[in-house]
């Protein structure tokens, strides 16, 4: 007999409450077995794969691709009896009874802590309307003609032959223009006039071109002006086929406004065309890291005081000893980078500075110093900013640190870092180097006290030894808790960064 279990989203990292399924791994009616991986979820701090915690078939995937699940409801089933399921059977006895959490309910939903969770069927996605169904609905039955904008009873119509324009030059739509211009615009209102048939009373607008709303944004994608296309609908509405039939009429190019007063003698100045904004934005769902992200950001900047203080410091030295690092055959294939050396010299600073290594405790109202360090390395993904640490930073040696970093660097680029990776972080450096940019002011990673924003390093003139040489500078960008970190104990730590930096031979001095 079939043995139908039913596997719960889990909370896969700390007080997770949601998460969004990216992908499944399996489908229906494959044979799984314990621990393999069935979907990847992407949840507040990462992207991770779920384990199957049964042996046996998929008989449901309770949920699409890309929907957002509750911790706690039912993912998918799984049937771990060995016998192929038939569709009247039902999950084994050991299921939730009817009415409680986790159990059936009405309607084929599942029972939650509050209501009814989500069908237990899938989505149906409604189809979006093609090419096709927009024609045919330009195409539709004719609507009632729009009333008639012509000329009341008491004015007369404009006459066929335009006015003696002898006069001076004349306001005209609110630019001054010369006799040849205004005659000319004359001309046409009346070649216009009498091709419609229809009078139209001095100040008083043209009547408005009778089509429906696809036809009209049609129109205006292509190109084509309404008012000189003649409608061959029911009452003289546009179609779209009166549309196509105008733009592969060939037509004389009209003079611009700018070709009249030219003719006319007259220099003028038009106004720039005011650009609409329909199908030039883009709107993207604010969810998972990003959301995460910005919820912790906002929470940072408005809880703790933030002071940032700045430093530039000649790195000559620093990228001398890089170079003869990279050849000694403890660092044979890793990356000796910069951002290694700044990591190094942020350790050893924090080791004769401990309280920058803290964090404030406001349900107890106190200041927790820290006598070891996560250091925390803040990562640009393709789904957001993350900021994995690396436990107990502080003992390990240059090697260990540069391979670290390299392991850290590579799993957030795949988006495969864990959520425990990002928990527990004490300090935090944000290389804004690699992206061209000299320094910054960066907000808190929430729980810390300081973060240091490295930036790039620079050929520049600079005062050495009394004489004005080309060295390499890098700037520096310390943020910090106030509430924790006064201004003397921000600035002498980082001047101990600074200082190891420019001579890295300072280090045997902290």
């Amino acid at each position: 007999m079939p043995d139908l279990r039913q596997f719960k989203l889990p909370d896969v990292g700390e007080g997770l409450t949601e998460g969004e399924i990216l992908q499944w791994l399996v489908a229906v009616g494959d044979t799984v077995t314990t621990n393999q991986p069935l979907c990847e979820v992407e949840t507040a701090k990462a992207a991770v794969e779920l384990p199957s915690p049964y042996a046996g078939t998929v008989v449901e995937l309770l949920h699409e691709p890309g929907t957002t699940v509750d911790v706690g409801a039912p993912i998918i089933t799984i049937d771990v009896g060995g016998d192929s399921p038939s569709a009247d059977d039902a999950p084994s006895d050991d299921a939730p009874a009817a009415g409680l959490i986790g159990g059936p309910a009405p309607g084929g939903r599942t029972s939650v802590l509050v209501g009814y969770g989500p069908k237990n069927t899938e989505a149906v996605r409604r189809p979006r309307r093609s090419g096709t169904a927009v024609a045919e609905r330009a195409t539709a039955p004719a609507v009632v003609p729009e009333a008639d904008y012509g000329s009341p009873p008491d004015r007369p119509p404009l006459l066929a032959t335009a006015p003696d324009m002898t006069s001076k030059p004349v306001r005209h739509g609110g630019l001054e223009i010369g006799r040849a211009a205004e005659q000319h615009a004359a001309d046409t209102s009346a070649d216009t006039t009498a091709a419609s048939g229809t009078a139209v009373a001095p100040g008083r607008r043209a009547p408005r071109p009778l089509a429906k709303p696809p036809v009209r944004k049609y129109a205006k994608d292509s190109g084509v002006d309404l008012t000189t296309v003649t409608g061959t609908g029911a009452g003289g509405v546009i179609t779209r086929a009166d549309v196509d039939a105008a733009r592969s009429a060939p037509a004389e190019p009209a003079r611009t406004p700018a070709e009249l007063a030219a003719e006319a003698g007259t220099v003028v100045r038009f106004p720039a065309p005011e650009a609409g904004t329909e199908g030039r934005e883009q709107r993207i769902p604010i969810k998972g890291v990003r959301k995460h992200t910005a919820a912790a950001m906002v929470s940072s900047a408005f809880t703790a005081p933030h002071v940032t203080e700045f430093l530039t410091v000649d790195v000559t030295r620093m990228m001398a000893l890089r170079g003869r690092l990279a050849a000694r055959p403890e660092l044979a294939g890793l990356k000796v980078s910069p951002l290694l050396f700044v990591a190094k010299a942020l350790l050893l600073a924090a080791r004769k500075h401990p309280m920058v290594n803290s964090s404030w405790d406001e349900a107890a109202q106190e200041i927790v110093v820290k006598d070891y360090v996560n250091l925390g390395i803040a990562a640009a993904t393709p789904r957001g900013l993350v900021v994995p640490n690396i436990k107990d930073a502080s003992r390990l040696s240059l090697a260990e640190l540069a391979g670290a970093l390299a392991d850290l660097t590579a799993t957030a680029r795949a988006g495969k870092t864990s959520p425990a990776d990002m928990s527990g972080g004490t300090i935090t450096i944000t290389n804004v180097g690699v992206f061209g940019v000299d320094t910054g002011t960066p907000i808190l990673n929430p729980g810390e006290s300081a973060i240091l924003a490295f930036g790039a390093v620079r050929e520049m003139p600079w005062v050495h030894k009394g004489r004005i040489r080309v060295r390499q500078v890098t700037q520096l960008a310390l943020s910090f808790d106030h509430r924790i970190i006064d201004g003397e104990l921000g600035s002498r730590f980082l001047a101990d960064v600074g200082a190891v930096l420019h001579d890295p031979g300072v280090a045997l001095a902290l």
